[in-house]
């Protein structure tokens, strides 16, 4: 998984938050960054679960829409469909 605007600016939020209280507007955007990042994990999870489906019945067509998809989100196609025996 790739490194996401929303991660890099959850985690420079996280960091002042421990030096200090975030401004409102902070407070805002670091919640606004936890919902979406959420929202992606779920999204990706959704994603891996039904490309292993795709594998296990071996639905190839299915598994290249997923994987596609995958790689649109930013993440990595998952380990069954990258690595071919």
């Amino acid at each position: 998984m790739s490194l996401l605007p929303i991660h890099e600016r959850l985690a420079e939020l996280w960091i002042l938050k421990s030096n200090r209280p975030l401004t409102d507007e902070e407070e805002a955007d670091y919640e606004h960054c936890l919902a979406a990042n959420a929202m992606y994990c779920r999204q990706m999870a959704h994603l891996y679960n039904c490309s292993l489906l795709a594998s296990m019945t071996s639905d190839t067509e299915w598994q290249h829409e997923l994987c596609s998809r995958i790689e649109k989100l930013n993440g990595l196609p998952p380990a069954s469909w990258r690595t071919k025996p």
